[in-house]
């Protein structure tokens, strides 16, 4: 596809992404892929949308719940050291592997998108099972930044929901690790030289302006919730291709 076409994509799908308060890169890695950007730079762009993604929505959910840092600073290390590693994995294991846990990712985080409530109920659980679950968690996250390119909100947040963590806390850890985690799996892949540097420089231009003009120009109308389910199903439709090219 020719780059200003994908600049202009990313400018309107960014934006659609930042009002429905949705990582981009779940979305934007297959579309990358499809219109013929190799599986590893997609990959890598992914990771720097979801960088801009969370500047840009960080300090609000900051603002909103206090950092529980017991709890969020095992998550957050766990993740900066576990990316890394997934996106060494990322450039040894099969493509069609790496486009099959793709597709599963994708329908993980559509059904989330579209069928998980919180409970109103919340657990009260000792220091060293929440220091365990955040390391578990942690590390799962930033694994899987590095190896898909994926921020890991679809289940850590049900996780610290599950613990007993403040929706608004929750909110502001899962903020944090996927940040942390992105980062640290984006600059692991640039080391391995996995980045044409003309295609990140400009979707993450046309990502950060699409983010901009959509916080300051939000249509009220426009349903948050709406929007998610749009963007599940869209993530289901485009899990299926995948699964069907993988099989036939």
């Amino acid at each position: 596809m020719d780059l200003v076409i994908m600049a202009i994509v990313v400018f309107v799908g960014f934006g659609i992404m930042s009002m429905a308060g949705l990582g981009a890169a779940t979305l934007f890695i297959p579309i990358f892929y499809y219109s013929g950007v190799p599986l590893p730079e997609a990959i890598s762009t992914g990771l720097l949308l979801n960088i801009i993604a969370l500047s840009f929505s960080l300090p609000h959910r900051l603002k909103a719940g206090k950092v529980n840092f017991r709890l969020g600073l095992p998550i957050i290390i766990a993740a900066a050291l576990l990316a890394p590693l997934g996106a060494a994995v990322s450039h040894s294991i099969n493509r069609n592997v790496l486009l099959g846990l793709f597709a599963g990712f994708l329908i993980i985080s559509g059904a989330s998108m579209l069928f998980y409530q919180r409970s109103s109920r919340t657990l009260k659980v000792s220091q060293p099972v929440e220091i365990g679950t955040g390391t578990a968690v942690g590390s799962a996250a930033g694994f899987l930044a590095g190896l898909l390119g994926v921020g890991g909100g679809a289940f850590v947040l049900p996780v610290l929901h599950g613990v007993g963590v403040e929706p608004h806390e929750a909110s502001a850890i899962t903020a944090l690790v996927a940040l942390v985690s992105s980062i640290s799996g984006f600059a692991a892949r640039a080391s391995l030289g996995s980045l044409d540097v003309t295609f990140v420089v400009v979707t993450g231009i046309a990502a950060a302006l699409g983010a901009l003009v959509a916080s300051r120009f939000a249509i009220k109308r426009l349903s948050p919730l709406a929007l998610k389910r749009v963007v599940a199903v869209i993530l289901w439709l485009i899990a299926v291709k995948m699964i069907w090219d993988l099989a036939f």
